[in-house]
This record gives structure tokens, C-alpha cells and sequence, in this order.
């Protein structure tokens, strides 16, 4: 197959699914690794696709928004090392909020066993995953209710309204993207007045973000960088990215993926 072809079938898969990983276009395309890498290049070059941790996205405007199945393509190990780790922040008997997202559904498993918790989310997903790990009846679930987005949130004015009348000891929230100036955002205008109410709840805010959102912007503005109390990313933040971070977050923990 020659070059353009396989890029071509690249693009394809890119906007049936809004993201391709690696090791998914070696078995389809069966090429090397480093073939499907200077690929991926190749289309990042054109403007076609933005190279991620272990893949690709579509490339597209601040209102593109990935589909969650689409979103979980991309880095799963760089999530489950952030959600690990973000766990580790929770204690039995508190209530936490938990944002739409894949990095806050990959918290799922680690949320199940621990005694007392109660979970207030907007996400179907999130809200699923615990229940069917829960067997010991250790976790309350608050599903807000709304209209169900792309990433499987639930927005809108009953969602909006459920989650400004309750508070949390910790919010852990998913975002879109994260820039210095425009902050944390998302593309979608509902799920960001959402958000933004989680926000609002929370006696502290814990965002969790892959490397890969650093300078992307949503739609939306979620939040100021300095509005997080904690942010957990991974290691591959680039040296100029961490020291914006460590100045305007309350603390910068970072992770290696496989942790």
C-alpha cells in the first residue's frame, strides 16, 4: 500500500471515529510502528490530524467535540495512571463530585470499594461504571439528570440546578483543553455551564488532564487555570507547560503512565 493510500485510509478512520490509536492502525494497515508514525506526521504536517499520546485526533474548530467512545481511544494508560492517582485524594465518608469525561470514568474502579462515598455526576457513563463494580453497596450515586451531550454528559437546567444546590468536598473534573490564557474549557456551551456549576459546588477542585490538552481550547470557558486546587497530568508536559502550571495551579502532581 502505498503512502497516500494509507493515509488516506487514516483520514477515513479518523472521521468515522474523531481519533485512531497506533497499535489499531498497525494491525489495519499492516505496516510497522514507524510507518504508521510518520504517517501520522504527515497529516499533522497537512493540518489534517493532531498527534496525541499513542494516536491521533481530528483535527478541527473549538466547537469539534469527540464522542466518548472516540475520546477513550486516546492514551488509556496516561489516564489510568491520572484517575489512580487522583483516587488516592478521596477518604471514606466524603462526597465528591465527578465531571463527565474518560479520565473521571477511568476513576471508577477505585471509587467502588471505598466505604461511605457518595458520587454526584453527570455522567451516565460514571455513573453505570460504579454501580455494576459496587457489589458491597459501599457508594452512593447522585446521577444529576439533563440532556445527554456527545461525551455522554448530562447538562441543562435540571443538571445545572441539582448540582448548585448540593456541596462537595472535592470536584474531579474533566476538561477539554487547557491554555495559560483561556484556561480550562470545553467545546460544548451546555457542558460547560454544568461544569462551571460544579465548580461552584466544590470545596476544592481537582482537575484531571492529560498532557495532550495543554494549548488546546474549547468553545467554552470551564475555568481560570488558578481556579484548580490541584491539577493531575502525566509527564509529558513540555518543561515552559509545567512552569505555567506549577505558577497557576495550588499544586501540580504529575504521573508517568503505568504507575
Amino acid at each position: 500500500m502505498l503512502a497516500q493510500q494509507r493515509q488516506d485510509r487514516i483520514v477515513s478512520e479518523l472521521r468515522r471515529n474523531g481519533a485512531v490509536r497506533v497499535a489499531d492502525l498497525i494491525t489495519l494497515l499492516g505496516v510497522s510502528d514507524m510507518t504508521v508514525r510518520r504517517d501520522l506526521e504527515q497529516l499533522a504536517a497537512d493540518g489534517v490530524a493532531r498527534k496525541v499520546h499513542g494516536g491521533a485526533v481530528l483535527t478541527g474548530q473549538v466547537a469539534y467535540e469527540p464522542g466518548f467512545a472516540a475520546k477513550s481511544l486516546l492514551a488509556p494508560a496516561v489516564k489510568q495512571a491520572i484517575a489512580a492517582r487522583a483516587a488516592e485524594m478521596i477518604s471514606p465518608g466524603a462526597a465528591i463530585g465527578l465531571s463527565a469525561g474518560t479520565t473521571t470514568w477511568a476513576m471508577a474502579p477505585h471509587l467502588a470499594s471505598i466505604p461511605g462515598l457518595t458520587v454526584v455526576t453527570n455522567s451516565t457513563t460514571v455513573a453505570d461504571a460504579i454501580t455494576e463494580l459496587d457489589t458491597g453497596n459501599n457508594v452512593s450515586v447522585i446521577l444529576t439528570g439533563g440532556v445527554r451531550t456527545p461525551s455522554a454528559a448530562l447538562v441543562g437546567p435540571i443538571a445545572d440546578r441539582t448540582i448548585a444546590s448540593m456541596h462537595v468536598d472535592r470536584l474531579f473534573l474533566g476538561v477539554h483543553g487547557m491554555d495559560q490564557r483561556a484556561g480550562f474549557t470545553t467545546p460544548n456551551l451546555a457542558e460547560a455551564t454544568t461544569n462551571r456549576a460544579f465548580v461552584d459546588s466544590a470545596r476544592e477542585v481537582v482537575v484531571l488532564a492529560d498532557s495532550s490538552k495543554w494549548g488546546i481550547v474549547g468553545l467554552a470557558d470551564i475555568a481560570p487555570l488558578d481556579r484548580a486546587d490541584t491539577l493531575v497530568t502525566d509527564d509529558g508536559l513540555g518543561d515552559a507547560a509545567r512552569r505555567v502550571l506549577a505558577d497557576s495551579t495550588g499544586s501540580l502532581v504529575t504521573v508517568t503512565a503505568g504507575e
